[in-house]
């Protein structure tokens, strides 16, 4: 499993925790709720800064 598998996984749970939060907050859910997408946005940050400089790494490396 390479980083783009892993980036395009981590945002469809992403993506249904979004949607999962605005149906909370249709019904009124409790605050804590909304806290819920961090996670995979963080791990989503990671992996897409990742993705973003390996070409630049890999430029340097072989100059």
């Amino acid at each position: 499993m390479n980083w783009r598998q892993i980036h395009r996984g981590t945002s469809l749970v992403f993506t249904a925790t979004v949607v999962i939060c605005f149906v909370a907050a249709a019904l009124s859910a409790p605050g804590w709720i909304y806290y819920l997408p961090l996670p995979p946005l963080l791990l989503l940050l990671g992996t897409g800064l990742y993705m973003f400089v390996l070409p630049y790494r890999k430029r340097r490396a072989t100059a």
